[in-house]
């Protein structure tokens, strides 16, 4: 008998909504260049318009505050890009501090970015976090100054769910004089995002994180803000991006953008059920565990949990072969066999961080799945922990 299939990575990708697959499915013969100026040219470049203004009033920002990149990654890049500008290529507006805070929690594309600014002489602090994930805010005020260019503090976090103060974090840069960024690829189209509330310079979120396409990301950028090209080329997206527009992709991301709008706080209610049907129940049913990220300011779909004494990529596989999807972190960095740089942040030692999972549910996600999993998962556990050499019951 064929196992069931259950996907529990939602923080890694999404599925494509149906709704979103079949506008692609009715789009494929859009083919024209939206820079051409004949019929097929403007074909593409009215639909492409009309998902800007539905991808603005997404998040509160104005049409054309939306650029469209090819992933959350590229987003991210561009904006911390803006510390190697003096000048000469931002659009009207000098930029010449050279410093940037970020925190010792964000995604690897911001993590490496960062790393590889500290080669070209820009200054980078790392922030600490609490065992919950939360930023040090009483670092941030101590350590920021006239000099910091780029504050970015991601809004929730993709292995723990943890969500950030983000407007009291923007309220501290702009004291400064800094400029605020915010990663909310795992936040916009879960969550309310609102980037007039938060009061944000720049955010970035991606498509396929709410059940649109891959290779589609999303870069707002306030009125007024410094602003430097990552890539040059010809003129697309006002110069702010070029490439040719990857026109199939906007189009699914605005459907996506569309079903968010319907449906987005009825999935918050339903994934956070069934997150905490799901917590209760490995709580009650498996010993030695621990429980990952903040206890209420998180993510509705996400839950991180750490096993001790069993191997997160053991558990990944076990699981697996009961058909059951989840991740031991981040899916940009599960080639890695270090342990999470996130859970080691927090204070977690590196064997209990090997031996953490991410569960991550979705629209698709259901009461019976949580079941099939609460019968399949603390047997994996009790499998592994039998082969144990160190685990003799007790947290070791």
């Amino acid at each position: 008998m064929e196992n069931k299939r259950i996907y529990l990575d939602h923080n890694a990708t999404t599925p494509l909504h149906p709704e979103v697959e079949k506008e692609l499915q009715d789009c494929f013969k859009i083919f024209g260049n939206p820079s051409s100026m004949h019929t097929f040219g403007r074909q593409a470049r009215e639909k492409i318009e009309k998902v800007r203004h539905e991808t603005a009033s997404l998040v509160n920002a104005e049409a054309d505050e939306i650029i469209f990149m090819g992933s959350g990654s590229e987003a991210n890049n561009t904006v911390l890009n803006l510390l190697h500008c003096r000048g000469n290529l931002c659009r009207g507006i000098a930029f010449s501090r050279s410093s940037l805070i970020t925190t010792s929690i964000e995604h690897p594309c911001i993590m490496n970015a960062s790393r590889c600014l500290t080669q070209h002489s820009i200054k980078t602090i790392f922030l600490k976090v609490d065992e919950y994930g939360k930023v040090d805010l009483e670092e941030l005020e101590s350590v920021i100054s006239d000099k910091t260019g780029i504050v970015s503090v991601m809004l929730a976090n993709n292995e723990i769910g943890t969500i950030q103060d983000i407007k009291t974090i923007t309220r501290i840069a702009h004291e400064h004089g800094a400029l605020m960024h915010t990663d909310a690829v795992q936040a916009v189209g879960k969550i309310p995002v609102d980037v007039r509330d938060l009061d944000i310079d720049f955010l970035t979120f991606s498509a396929h994180k709410f059940y649109g396409p891959k290779g589609i990301g999303v870069l707002y950028v306030k009125k007024g803000t410094p602003y430097c090209p990552f890539i040059h080329g010809g003129h697309q997206e006002t110069g702010r991006r070029a490439g040719t527009e990857n026109t199939l992709g906007i189009i699914g991301l605005g459907k996506a953008v569309e079903m968010a709008k319907q449906e987005m706080d009825d999935i918050e209610k339903r994934v956070f059920f069934l997150k905490e049907k799901f917590k209760a129940g490995i709580l009650e049913r498996i010993p030695d565990v621990r429980l990952n990220g903040h206890p209420s300011d998180s993510l509705p779909q996400t839950l991180n949990v750490s096993f001790f004494g069993a191997e997160g990529e053991s558990i990944l596989l076990y699981l697996d072969m009961e058909g059951i999807a989840v991740s031991t972190g981040s899916a940009c960095a599960s080639g890695s066999l270090d342990p999470s740089h996130v859970l080691l942040a927090t204070g977690l030692g590196a064997e209990l961080a090997h031996g953490s999972i991410r569960f991550s549910f979705g629209r698709g996600n259901t009461e019976a799945d949580v079941d099939y999993v609460l019968d399949k998962l603390p047997r994996v556990i009790e499998r592994i922990r039998g082969m144990s050499t160190v685990y003799k019951g007790g947290r070791k």
